[in-house]
């Protein structure tokens, strides 16, 4: 079976000639700024493997960047699609109800880690919506303006999520933005100031919150924090957690709602359902969250959750639109998180994510240009210098290793505020001897690409 496949490139050159001829046709028709570096054409997917056009394998460590948690086309996840399908695709929510948008719902109201008894949630389509929606009803309910964003933020394409993001390469040409968003500094903790203790570095970066609301926003006016639990395109970082409790008890004291964008970080990906599960298991759950990506398989949905007083602020007409919570998408998500809990594939991203950070460290032993590892789970980052002394951010090195596992099977994906960052964003139905292989030919990569 192709899930059980391992990585194998059969054409003399990537990518192969049917491949190339799709690329080709792509070029003509597809706007260039929707970029794609990769030689491959996809023909068929399952589990953690790609096998495109020309018969060529693929090892899948992108995941439709972080989609696929249970891997392609997982067969029951078809099955209840198709079964959907059957019955109707679409029904607006605003003008029919169908049960599938409200068993979802109930659902993730009972496993969300949300502030609060009683919790709604609703449904749009993609990760930036779920952000700018959970922008939207905390504006409703503090009748604030503004909101705070941090360094290495990324939050979306949208006009108010292109402000929100931090990395403005994601918004050239593309202002003015909406006013009333301001940024501190993420704890980057790799970066901190030279010779900072961590733990200083923890008030210090609380202190870079502080002072948000004498140089931007006084704090009357700001209705939400929005907070990645652990950094997707910024590098992945985690928050620490005590930096969260701080920035939580500012809140609170403030009256500021804090927003979990949970977009990448959900659905098992960091060795729980949702990575707040880790800020409530320390008393500071989120008052609203955002998701997305993983939630349907790969199927376009996303969704916010909160408590109903939150919710309820929301004035009529505000809110929902014409295809979020569709029907298929819903069908997908329900069976996708029965699942995921079913085969506990937290667990699994647990056990994944150890055996990647342990080889992640020796090679940052052995090899000069590796110069951090970090992560949650089975969501992992790797940080490329020049050298360890000076940490200069290795961007080419980095891309040629991008490009290096890419030829001989292995599909990963580059991050980071400087592009010097290799995410781990495999599918958590891969296979033992997938993740050997995998990591074999990544050491390769970093050997030939370094000279080391």
């Amino acid at each position: 079976m192709l899930r059980d496949a391992l990585p194998e490139i059969i054409t003399s050159a990537l990518p192969g000639p049917k491949s190339a001829e799709v690329i080709k046709r792509r070029e003509a028709v597809v706007p260039s700024a929707i970029h794609c570096g990769y030689p491959v054409v996809m023909k068929r997917a399952e589990g953690a493997i790609i096998e495109d056009l020309d018969g060529n394998h693929f090892l899948d460590w992108i995941g439709g960047v972080g989609v696929l948690n249970i891997g392609h086309c997982h067969p029951e996840v078809v099955a209840a699609v198709k079964e959907q399908a059957d019955k109707y695709f679409h029904g607006m929510f605003n003008v029919v109800t169908h049960e599938g948008y409200v068993a979802l719902a109930e659902k993730l109201t009972q496993i969300a880690p949300v502030r609060g008894d009683k919790k709604k949630a609703y449904f749009t389509n993609s990760g930036a919506e779920a952000d700018e929606n959970a922008v939207k009803i905390a504006k409703a309910f503090t009748k604030r303006p503004n909101i705070i964003v941090f360094s290495g933020a990324f939050h979306g394409r949208t006009l108010m999520t292109m402000a929100m993001t931090a990395k403005k390469a994601y918004a050239v040409g593309m202002g003015p933005f909406p006013d009333g968003v301001y940024r501190a500094e993420f704890p980057y903790l790799y970066r901190k100031p030279a010779g900072m203790p961590d733990d200083k570095a923890i008030d210090y970066y609380v202190e870079k919150f502080n002072e948000v609301f004498e140089q931007c926003s006084p704090a009357e006016y700001v209705a939400a924090a929005v907070v990645e639990p652990l950094q997707g395109e910024g590098g992945f970082i985690p928050a620490p957690i005590e930096w969260v409790k701080a920035i939580r008890k500012i809140c609170d004291e403030k009256g500021i709602l804090l927003v979990a964008d949970e977009v990448q970080s959900g659905f098992c990906r960091t060795g729980r359902m949702f990575a707040s599960e880790y800020w409530k298991e320390a008393g500071v759950e989120p008052d609203i969250i955002a998701t997305a990506k993983s939630i349907a398989a790969g199927v376009p949905l996303s969704a916010i959750v909160a408590r109903e007083e939150i919710m309820e602020a929301a004035p009529a007409g505000t809110i929902g639109g014409t295809f979020g919570g569709n029907a298929l998408a819903c069908a997908a998500a329900l069976k996708t998180i029965e699942i995921m809990e079913r085969d506990h594939l937290a667990d699994r991203s647990l056990e994944i994510g150890k055996k990647v950070m342990a080889r992640y460290n020796e090679w940052k032993d052995k090899y000069e240009c590796v110069g951090d590892v970090r992560g949650l789970g089975g969501m992992v980052g790797i940080e490329f210098v020049v050298d360890k002394a000076s940490k200069k951010p290795a961007k080419a090195l980095t891309g040629a290793i991008i490009n290096e596992c890419a030829a001989n099977g292995l599909l990963v994906e580059g991050a980071g505020i400087y592009g010097n960052v290799i995410r781990f964003l495999a599918p958590l139905v891969m296979t033992d001897d997938q993740l050997e292989a995998g990591l074999n030919i990544f050491e390769r990569a970093i050997k030939k690409c370094a000279n080391c």
